[in-house]
């Protein structure tokens, strides 16, 4: 490699955290303290989870977790680009692997993962196996773009994968954990499941802000422009995600507190499996690019968008099938945690690779 290309690399090294926003950046920081305010919050007020639960809505959920799970949802899709979706379907080698390992890799990899390192705990089995149906959105073009990825693909897969989830997450959730444990003769007693109130719960917790999602942009960008709606619009946007999250990570925890104090290496179990997840999936993904010869800002967002997860719907499912205090919800609240670090760590790695196997990619981008 030539003194150019390593100062190139350099560079670009140092500015991937500096490109995040300051909320971004600090993520696992903002979780963290969402975790210790909830737990607070949970031993100074003991009568909470009735308060919460006064008034509530469809699914079982109460109102201020419904209002919580929509706003960490809505903002994310008001970002997909619905309109781009068949300018993707002309490369079929990065379609077809991107469902591929999105639809039949990715639940299957953490179907396993689950059951191999969580034998004894079956709710957070369960969760961990929700979070692996509930494929990427809109937070994996963060690491899309830092990492050099093709925007435009990105922006499809993900609006695949939303559109997608509405129809399969139910008739997956079905698949994996009901039908093939039994298959397999695993015991999956205690489970009460039911495929219907997932449904329901994907319907209204992805359908709604879908919808919202969808009108905003298309009106959005009607009035004033996509220019306007993506620079200025979305900007103002986005951080209510990011607070819907942590305004319903406060509440589980708070709910929670006294399991997650007592029993802190249940947390460190959960998420082995996710560290694992994270690197077998972005890993086997980006040599799966690189094998079948798609150059690399395309084999860079087939690895992204095939290891990231959307787990507000995880966690919105979790809580609407199980309830908000169950251990599914607090593997899926984990799931962000565990997240944001090694995708980051894996923008470094997506970096270093691209110098190493993809030489073209680097001459084009000096």
């Amino acid at each position: 490699m030539s003194e150019i290309e390593n100062v190139t690399e350099s560079v670009e090294h140092v500015t991937v955290i500096a490109r995040l926003s300051f909320l971004d950046r600090f993520l696992p920081l903002w979780l963290g303290l969402a975790m210790a305010s909830g737990i607070g919050l949970g031993r100074a007020i003991p009568s909470l989870a009735s308060h919460l639960n006064s008034v509530q809505v469809t699914s079982g959920t109460s109102l201020p977790i419904f209002l919580g799970l929509l706003i960490m949802m809505y903002p994310v899709l008001a970002k997909v680009r619905y309109d781009r979706i068949t300018t993707v379907t002309s490369d079929r080698r990065l379609l077809v692997s991107s469902l591929v390992l999105n639809w039949i890799v990715g639940p299957a990899v953490m179907f396993a993962l689950a059951w191999l390192l969580l034998p004894d705990l079956p709710t957070y089995r369960t969760g961990l196996i929700i979070v692996g149906l509930a494929r990427c959105i809109a937070m994996v073009l963060i690491w899309n773009d830092l990492s050099g990825g093709n925007r435009e693909a990105g922006a499809v897969l993900v609006a695949l994968n939303s559109l997608f989830q509405i129809v399969a997450f139910a008739l997956l959730g079905y698949f994996y954990l009901e039908l093939l444990p039994r298959w397999l003769g695993l015991s999956t007693q205690g489970l009460h499941l039911s495929i219907a109130k997932i449904a329901e719960t994907v319907a209204i917790f992805l359908g709604i802000p879908l919808v919202a999602g969808y009108l905003t942009r298309t009106w959005g960008e009607r009035l004033k422009g996509r220019t306007w709606y993506e620079t200025k619009f979305l900007p103002r946007l986005g951080p209510f995600a990011l607070y819907g999250l942590l305004y319903t990570v406060v509440i589980l925890f708070a709910l929670q507190g006294h399991t997650i104090t007592s029993r802190p290496g249940d947390v460190a179990r959960i998420a082995l499996p996710l560290l694992c997840y994270f690197a077998i999936m972005w890993t086997g993904s980006f040599a799966l690019g690189r094998a079948i010869g798609l150059p690399y800002d395309r084999t860079a967002t087939l690895a992204f968008t095939a290891a990231g997860n959307n787990f507000e719907l995880a966690i919105a499912v979790a809580i609407g099938v199980f309830g908000v205090t169950s251990g599914e919800a607090l593997a899926g609240v984990v799931g962000p945690l565990i997240e944001v670090p090694v995708l980051v760590a894996l923008v470094y790695v997506s970096l270093w690779a691209r110098g190493r196997y993809f030489p073209a990619a680097m001459k084009e981008n000096q």
